[in-house]
């Protein structure tokens, strides 16, 4: 076969171009310490190292998520904490005015103003926020969840956030279940009997039913828990239809509790005094229960924080097997290359001789 000599030049033409090439793709590997650069290096590598990255960010988000449910939850843990410690004050305030051998009329009045402090107290935990939003408002978060005189404003409404694919915990817990034992189930755990809106139609049904709702309690807490009169009035009735959380499906109201522990000292009254004991145990069962709740959600987001950095962890190692260079590689492939390079410029400079028509120019 005849080989001119514009086959010999093409020849050597991209012979060069190819060891020129092949070193331009290792200087660039060296310098980035990236072996795939553009998707064109390794397609199948370059979609799973996509798919790690866009996983990673996932799971950094769900991270950002945690950390803002858990400072949340811990502050409402801390709360509750505060909030069981005064209502233990009160029973011991209750259990040495109960009978005439450790109190009498005078040490029952001034056991009464402390018990009115622990009622104030009650209601400023009842309306603690963490930085712009109350902690016991369920949806309203903009507003005082509680009045002085321990009404209500706010709703029941529990603010899930999402900690991981089609996962969410409820970073709140309201102050109607926990304070006025509103909506506890038959394990005296603090749950909304309802789920939470999951678009504009029905939030509107939900603001509806919460309307429906709070009047349906406020008509209850009329009937049920009736202003308090001296001595002995109306004690046959204190603390009828109200069950223990613990045993029954009843809850307790806090404020109504002390207020009438209050009433019962300032009166003399040793029969009210004896019976606010038996509410005082249950509105501390309440709380206990309530906080358990916040420390099994803790408790949740954590373990699910541990899933998720383990997961960041182990998508960056995948990426890192799948895209980084091997630097021993790379460099015995950048001499090896070099070494080609200059054998095909060598042999090129034999193989294009000068022919007549250099000399004819």
């Amino acid at each position: 076969m005849r080989i001119a000599d514009k086959m010999a030049f093409n020849q050597v033409n991209s012979n060069l171009s190819k060891n020129r090439s092949d070193m331009a793709d290792l200087q660039n590997q060296a310098a980035t310490q990236k072996r795939i650069n553009k998707p064109s290096d390794d397609p199948l590598a370059s979609a799973r190292v996509l798919a790690a990255r866009t996983e990673e960010r996932g799971n950094n988000q769900f991270i950002k998520n945690i950390n803002n449910a858990k400072s949340f939850l811990e502050f409402s843990d801390q709360s509750l904490g505060e909030l069981s410690d005064i209502l233990v004050r009160a029973k011991e305030l209750a259990v040495s005015q109960s009978n005439d051998a450790s109190g009498n009329e005078e040490s029952r009045m001034v056991t009464a103003s402390e018990i009115e402090q622990i009622y104030n107290q009650a209601v400023q935990i009842g309306n603690r926020k963490l930085g712009e939003r109350y902690i016991f408002g369920g949806y309203k978060t903009d507003k005082m969840p509680f009045d002085q005189s321990g009404q209500y404003k706010g709703d029941d409404g529990d603010m899930k956030i999402q900690v991981h694919k089609d996962s969410f915990v409820a970073m709140n817990v309201a102050g109607s279940k926990v304070f006025l034992g509103r909506g506890l189930g038959s394990d005296g755990i603090a749950r909304a009997s309802y789920e939470s809106p999951n678009n504009v139609e029905e939030l509107k049904q939900f603001q509806q039913d919460e309307v429906q709702r709070k009047q349906y309690n406020e008509e209850i807490e009329e009937n049920y828990l009736p202003t308090r009169g001296p001595a002995s009035v109306g004690s046959g009735s204190r603390t009828k239809g109200r069950q223990d959380p613990v045993e029954g499906g009843g809850g307790i109201n806090i404020f109504s509790t002390i207020r009438d522990l209050e009433v019962s000292l300032k009166t003399n009254d040793k029969q009210g005094i004896q019976e606010s004991l038996d509410t005082l145990d249950q509105a501390i069962s309440q709380v206990v229960l309530a906080r358990s709740e916040v420390g099994s959600r803790v408790m949740a987001v954590n373990n699910t924080m541990d899933s998720l950095q383990k997961a960041v962890v182990d998508n960056k190692t995948t990426a890192s097997q799948l895209e980084d260079a091997d630097a021993f590689q790379v460099i015995s492939d950048i001499n090896k290359t070099d070494s080609t390079l200059k054998a095909t410029l060598e042999t090129s400079g034999k193989l294009i001789q000068p022919s007549l028509l250099d000399f004819l120019r």
